[in-house]
């Protein structure tokens, strides 16, 4: 090995790049030299000679010294008093005239505590010798025992002809995420659906917020706790690539696609063809309803159209109230609203939105427009503001129907390397590397999922502030919020572009740091986590999250007693957990039973040879038999031989999903697509042009479930295991 790579081996695994892992199939892999340089690229260091490097290392090893302030500290709420250090270049001759002051400050920058040090109260804690100069570790103590939230702190040193001020972000998290009183010591259940799939009579092709409002309202006369969607993340609504609700190119801003349009006022106020009812329109949205599959390009510009007249309409209403036309303005506006005025209480409305919004939502309004224009930066302004009203009733009407969770919504892994959120955060981002997966069970070759990574030192050096914002924007309005790959926030799998899956490696994360944000998050916004936990987990994952009271995620079809094949008894379930039978990217009970997702991936060329499609074959048939096996166990099915192995019925459906409510999991979800009996999964991985993914509707119209009694039939199933 050459001393260069001995340097670059070195600085790999400073920087968190681990030099190995073992992967599902129990094969050691070993990080490959040049998958490590590609990483130490994306993270923006300088490899490109031996002395660079050295460079680097020496950087490295030097922290904390080498920085006056860390740039932030992530602390228990608990572990206060706390102490943060500050690190400075002093002589011993001077140690008796350092001079420090410092501060805090809330979140809204609001000055709430000031100090000045005595001689007698600075102690310096270590020393050490760097740069051929002698430094320091100086000690300050926080006394004042503060409440959860975002702080900071900024501290001004001085001795004589040197003065270093600096700030630091001080997070301040509970030790636990938010859980309800109802589930304390209970459990409850909801509908889980992929909302762009529904099918109904009202809608314009695509599943939609009208619809989401009517099975909220179902779902909560049949007792269910929650309904759980897809994400809403923004996507660029074209195929094949723009299609997925998964690969968005915003994890902050939703899709405008979802917006139930004969709900939004000024749709309601326009006038001749495009006026709500009109002959030729409905007779295309009818169409758009018949297609077998979502068209989304047309769906989304046909929105698109309506959406702009309405916002010519909003923008007169808009530019009326910028004018100065009154005296009295601030008077007028309160006049106006005492008066009942919707128009001004809804201009009013929008400019707090935006004003809260900040640079966020005028970086992703920027990036849509492709323009400096102002108007046309409104323009996706309004229709996000558009967005957040609709979700904001459908929220309140959950929380009013007195369900337990409301809506429980989806995060996606990441978001596109050519997506606003790069180009929002391009300081924080590893480009030239995306996101996966190592190889296992489901994807022999591994996975690459597109989305470049956060590098967890400039991360840091931010305060976290992106990941901050990520995780509130997607609780907010939302009961519940699964995290999809939660094991990511432990170590991901970075893989260099121009090189395949089985190259990657994982990187580490700042865990401990991430988890409380969250569970800060959590709290705030009243919203549960679950945190999606399948794949190759690594040591403690499991105990980490549940100390900090994150479900786990539990699928039917991956819960045995291994090794042994055999379904894992539902006692043994955990409780702090959510169960469900399948999801997304794994087959519906009913295509699982006649294996479907077999014959579709045989056809599709997914197995690498006939042996892996025959063991598939098998290994099916045997699961099949084992899980009546686990239903004859618990009295859910007749003892006695019987037709069941033959095919997937309502009944031995419902004995399935109560075999999931004996369980002691707090959440339960029950896949809408096992309820109506689809065969075809959502989403095929690595599939793009040959699959119809994230493209299927429901098979019956919405209208047709709520009059379907095998929903009054699981909710009395339910109701009797006290869920």
């Amino acid at each position: 090995m050459s001393s260069y790579e001995e340097l670059i081996n070195e600085l790999s695994e400073l920087c968190g790049i681990i030099p190995e892992y073992w992967d599902i199939f129990g094969n050691k892999h070993v990080t490959p030299i040049e998958t490590k340089k590609a990483i130490l690229k994306a993270m923006k260091l300088d490899i490109y000679s031996d002395e660079s490097i050295k460079n680097e290392i020496y950087a490295q090893k030097a922290r904390p010294w080498n920085r006056f302030l860390e740039h932030v500290k992530v602390i228990s709420v608990n572990e206060q008093p706390f102490k943060i250090s500050i690190h400075v270049p002093v002589e011993e001759r001077e140690e008796d005239k350092i001079h420090i002051s410092w501060s805090f400050k809330n979140e809204e920058g609001k000055k709430i505590d000031e100090f000045v040090l005595s001689k007698e109260e600075i102690t310096i804690s270590e020393q050490r010798w760097m740069y051929g100069r002698r430094y320091i570790k100086i000690d300050l103590s926080d006394k004042c025992r503060r409440d959860i939230g975002y702080y900071s702190i900024g501290i001004k040193f001085k001795i004589p002809n040197m003065e270093i001020s600096d700030t630091s972000r001080i997070i301040i998290t509970p030790d636990y995420c938010y859980i309800p009183p109802e589930l304390e010591n209970g459990k409850t259940w909801g509908l889980s659906v992929n909302l762009y799939s529904i099918r109904s009579c009202q809608n314009w092709g695509v599943g939609d917020f009208g619809d989401l409002k009517k099975i909220v309202k179902w779902v909560s006369e049949l007792k269910g706790g929650f309904v759980g969607i897809n994400p809403l993340h923004a996507i660029p609504n074209k195929k094949p690539f723009g299609i997925s609700p998964y690969s968005p190119i915003t994890r902050l801003y939703k899709n405008f696609i979802y917006l139930d349009m004969e709900n939004i006022p000024e749709v309601k106020e326009l006038k001749g063809q495009l006026a709500i009812g009109n002959r030729q329109w409905e007779e295309t949205f009818k169409q758009l309803r018949e297609k077998d599959l979502i068209d989304y390009e047309e769906v989304a510009a046909i929105k698109e159209k309506f959406l702009r007249c309405a916002f010519e309409v909003f923008y007169e209403k808009w530019i009326a109230a910028q004018k100065p036309l009154l005296n009295d303005k601030p008077r007028f506006f309160a006049d106006a609203q005492n008066d009942g005025n919707e128009d001004v209480r809804r201009i009013e409305e929008f400019k707090r939105y935006i004003s809260e919004e900040g640079n966020n939502l005028e970086s992703f309004a920027a990036y849509l427009s492709l323009t400096s224009d102002e108007k046309e930066i409104l323009f996706y302004k309004y229709i996000q503001w558009l967005i957040d009203e609709q979700l904001k009733e459908i929220s309140e009407l959950a929380k009013n129907l007195g369900m337990t969770i409301g809506i429980y919504h989806d995060l996606a892994i990441g978001s596109i390397g050519e997506g606003s959120d790069a180009r929002m955060a391009q300081d924080v981002i590893a480009e030239g590397i995306d996101l996966g997966a190592p190889p296992d069970d489901f994807n022999p070759t591994g996975q690459n999922w597109g989305f470049p990574p956060l590098i967890p030192e400039r991360l840091k050096e931010t305060g976290y502030e992106f990941f901050i914002q990520t995780i509130r924007k997607n609780m907010q309005h939302f009961g519940a919020l699964r995290i999809d790959h939660a094991l990511g926030m432990f170590r991901q799998f970075w893989i260099p572009k121009e090189m395949p899956a089985s190259h990657g490696a994982y990187v580490k994360q700042p865990t401990e740091d991430l988890l409380r944000i969250i569970t800060l998050e959590s709290i705030r916004n009243r919203t549960v986590v679950i945190a999606e936990d399948l794949g190759t987990i690594g040591e403690n994952v499991r105990e980490t999250l549940f100390r900090f009271r994150m479900l786990s995620y539990r699928l039917l079809y991956f819960e045995r007693n291994y090794p042994d094949p055999s379904f894992l008894s539902p006692e043994r379930y955990p409780d702090m957990a959510l169960c469900a039978v399948t999801t997304h990217d794994l087959p519906t009970l009913y295509g699982w039973w006649i294996g479907r997702d077999i014959d579709l991936k045989k056809k599709l060329g997914i197995f690498p040879d006939e042996s892996a499609w025959q063991r598939n074959v098998s290994e099916r048939g045997r699961d099949k038999s084992l899980l009546i096996d686990a239903l004859k166990s618990q009295g859910l099915i007749p003892d006695a031989h019987s037709p069941y192995l033959d095919e997937m019925t309502p009944g031995l459906c419902l004995a399935i999903y109560e075999y999931l409510a004996r369980t002691p999991c707090k959440l339960l979800a029950v896949s809408l697509d096992d309820a109506i009996g689809t065969l075809d999964q959502q989403n095929m991985p690595g599939i793009t042009d040959s699959y119809p993914s994230w493209m299927q509707k429901t098979s019956v119209t919405l209208e047709q479930m709520l009059s379907d009694k095998w929903f009054h039939s699981i909710s009395e199933m339910f109701k009797k295991n006290n869920r």
